[in-house]
């Protein structure tokens, strides 16, 4: 099993690939829609891209707390049952 390290930077790696961004411009707390220009088509591509990798469902109700990292990261810890 993954380590929480290792979760996070995967988690990170999808992000930044779809928000087309620097992963050095990304901190846990940063905001994906006001700091990082993300929109709603992106965060759709984020939770696909999640579901993908971690082999879990998540329900588009999650999207209103996926709005950074540590965000994303506890609503896959949930789905996944980290």
């Amino acid at each position: 099993m993954a380590s929480y390290d290792e979760n996070v930077q995967k988690i990170k790696e999808i992000v930044c690939d779809i928000l087309e961004i620097e992963e050095d411009e990304v901190t846990e707390t940063s905001l994906f829609k006001e700091d990082h220009q993300a929109d709603s088509l992106r965060s759709i591509e984020i939770l696909a891209g999640l579901e993908k990798e971690f082999s879990v469902t998540i329900d588009q109700s999650e999207l209103a707390r996926m709005v950074n990292l540590k965000g994303v990261y506890e609503v896959v810890a949930e789905a996944a049952g980290w």
